[in-house]
């Protein structure tokens, strides 16, 4: 049976604008969890007919496509390393490895990092500072976002569809499976990451006496 407060909160006019400002302000703060969200909504969608799935999709794809652009904005305008947040810890390792890389392999990486936090701000930042065209960007970006959105409404939708009659459960259930969706690709792609770091030729070494 159907609990009445979820039926409720599906059906809450407020639930699209909280799910698109979450998915923008997401790019920026990695602990945020939009993509859990997305997922949740996407078995609610199933589960009790609220929201509708054909909102929940392109809502959630333009809110990633607005975050990606403003950060690539930023990465325009102030480069790589004008505050300490950006020469530090995990984000600052990541935007050394995709400087380098980002303009050969632009899409490889908006599509990767859009399922890997740091990753994903490290990509957008260093795709404006690097003087990528923001006209190659943007298609990259939006079809990442839709994938993205329809891979993680997927989810849910799989969940909500199976276990119909238990609205929290299936929330739950596709939640935990994305979570855990979501710490396989990042390990992946870390892996595909060093694997292809250790293997990478290393330069020529120049000799002292060299003229």
């Amino acid at each position: 049976m159907s609990e009445p407060w979820m039926a409720d909160l599906a059906a809450s006019p407020w639930l699209l604008p909280a799910l698109f400002a979450l998915v923008v302000v997401d790019a920026f703060v990695v602990v945020l969890p939009s993509e859990t969200l997305v997922v949740a909504l996407g078995s609610l969608a199933a589960s009790t007919g609220s929201p509708a799935l054909w909102a929940v999709v392109p809502v959630a794809a333009l809110a990633a496509v607005i975050g990606d652009s403003a950060l690539f904005g930023i990465g325009r305008r102030v480069g790589l390393d004008r505050w300490a947040w950006m020469r530090r810890g995990r984000l600052g390792s990541a935007l050394a490895r995709t400087r380098a890389t980002v303009r050969r392999r632009p899409a490889v990486l908006v599509f990767t990092a859009r399922y890997i936090p740091f990753a994903r701000i490290a990509v957008n930042l260093t795709a404006g500072a690097s003087g990528l065209a923001y006209r190659r960007f943007l298609p990259l970006s939006v079809a990442a976002g839709i994938g993205w959105a329809l891979y993680n409404t997927g989810v849910g939708a799989a969940f909500g569809a199976l276990l119909r009659d238990r609205p929290l459960l299936a929330v739950g259930c596709s939640v935990v499976v994305a979570i855990a969706l979501g710490v396989g690709i990042d390990a992946l792609v870390s892996r595909w990451g060093r694997r292809r770091a250790s293997t990478a030729p290393s330069a020529p070494k120049t000799s002292p006496d060299a003229d």
